[in-house]
């Protein structure tokens, strides 16, 4: 008898969280995974340790290896794109991308985790040399390489997301002149509020970087390498320009067969089926379901897709699940030079996109009682709650120090997850002592302070 056949498609975070649960709760499944790059699986959200000679090898940075698929009792091919689903036959058309020849592969269940590609800016000079994205492990080493030549000084770093941020600021640490331009208003403008973008902001021009908002880029300037960065209001003279521009569902070969969006996101139901039987979505090329915002909204982080993956896997040969995806709430972290935040659910801005009402309270205390001097470790501390207006609820919130209070952000995570509001933060039951915080501890006293109470 033939053991039931699951194919995934991608080896990024889906992919590896899909093989763990799946060989760990159905052992007997003949498991296959497609890869179409040829280093398996890069993480790219460790690029910024590796141009900092943080990491031991840049081999190392990576979820697995095939040999640990192997090991778990699954198949992996990597240069192995995926091109093609036949949904009456219920098969996959393969591209070995070294060879450029063709398989077929049938499948009872398909996983879909094709993930995203970075987006370029659409200007003249985009094709110039020295002009580089930022994701992947082809793209790490070139940077690294610009990195350490000295002959580049200048480096331009277009986009002030997460991304573009880390660029940023390895860029520095390696000694460079570093220009940041970004359309928005503020760095990191879309993942902070107003009063904590200003700290980064400040944070950034303090450690040599010429930040530049509010520019359009024109185009990249130059004859077969790029010189210059040309906006509607100045040139900036470049020897490398990285992009951080954001990214695009990488789905174009699903077009006419699994249902997409205007924007190529898949659509999915709230089982995260597609509208093919048997064949599921996850990760960064899918809406994901927002708690705070009830509704779908793109949300591309490693945490997510895991919780979506061991949800489908769980649920994978029931007729109908039990229970729905309940959602994500969207945690992140950064540090800038030598700030650290978390942020949790929605913001100012996400909200907007996301047509929610919500109100946003600013706090800005110390982290330890008065008593202990600054010279002690007592630093500032800053922390935003959004939260809707009528009920109170969280929808959001976000934590800044030079201290390490990054934890605080899973707290604020939790409590919106839970649905708690202001009330039930103001009085939560926190652990006091000296060497790490205040006899209230710091989200009691943002929550008070969101809501009108006298400062403690």
């Amino acid at each position: 008898m033939s053991k039931t056949k699951v194919i995934v498609v991608g080896a990024s975070h889906g992919g590896h969280q899909a093989i763990l649960e799946l060989t760990r709760q159905y052992p007997e499944l003949d498991i296959k995974l497609f890869e179409a790059g040829d280093f398996v699986s890069f993480m790219s959200c460790g690029m910024e340790l590796y141009l900092e000679d943080s990491v031991t090898n840049v081999n190392d940075v990576r979820n697995f290896s095939p040999e640990n698929i192997s090991h778990l009792g699954a198949e992996i091919y990597n240069n192995s794109e995926v091109i093609a689903i036949n949904t009456q036959q219920k098969t996959v058309t393969v591209r070995d991308t070294t060879a450029n020849q063709k398989q077929e592969y049938d499948y009872d269940k398909l996983i879909l985790s094709s993930g995203v590609t970075p987006k370029r800016l659409p200007v003249a000079g985009s094709t110039l040399e020295n002009v580089y994205l930022m994701r992947g492990k082809d793209w790490a080493t070139k940077i690294k390489a610009k990195l350490e030549d000295p002959s580049v000084q200048n480096i331009t770093v277009v986009g002030a997301g997460y991304i573009g941020i880390e660029a940023v600021e390895a860029s520095v640490k390696a000694g460079k002149n570093v220009t940041l331009i970004d359309v928005i208003d503020r760095p990191l403008g879309n993942y902070l509020n107003a009063p904590l973008t200003t700290i980064i902001e400040k944070e950034l021009k303090d450690n040599g970087v010429t930040v530049v908002t509010g520019a359009n880029i024109q185009s990249f300037e130059g004859q077969d390498k790029v010189t210059a960065v040309k906006t509607n209001n100045n040139n900036y003279p470049t020897d490398l320009v990285i992009q951080a521009v954001g990214v695009q569902p990488n789905t174009s070969w699903l077009d006419g067969v699994v249902a997409l969006d205007n924007h190529g996101w898949i659509k999915t139901d709230e089982y995260l089926r597609t509208n093919v039987s048997d064949v599921y979505a996850v990760g960064d090329a899918v809406l994901s379901y927002s708690i705070p915002a009830q509704t779908k909204l793109p949300i591309a982080l490693a945490s997510v897709v895991r919780r979506q993956v061991r949800y489908v896997i769980t649920h994978l040969f029931e007729n109908q699940p039990a229970l729905p995806f309940n959602g994500v709430v969207g945690s992140s972290a950064l540090s800038v030079f030598n700030y650290k935040f978390a942020t949790a659910g929605l913001n100012t801005t996400t909200a907007e996109k996301a047509n929610v009402t919500l109100r946003s309270a600013y706090y800005q205390d110390q982290l330890r009682p008065n008593y202990v001097p600054k010279s002690k470790g007592n630093c500032d501390v800053y922390v935003t709650l959004d939260y809707e207006p009528q009920t109170h609820r969280l929808l959001g919130g976000a934590v800044l120090s030079t201290y390490d209070i990054t934890a605080q952000g899973n707290v604020i995570a939790l409590a919106i997850q839970h649905h708690l509001r202001l009330e039930d933060l103001a009085e939560a039951d926190f652990f006091f002592q000296p060497e790490f915080d205040r006899q209230w501890s710091l989200l009691n006293l943002a929550a008070q302070h969101a809501l009108g109470e006298p400062a403690f």
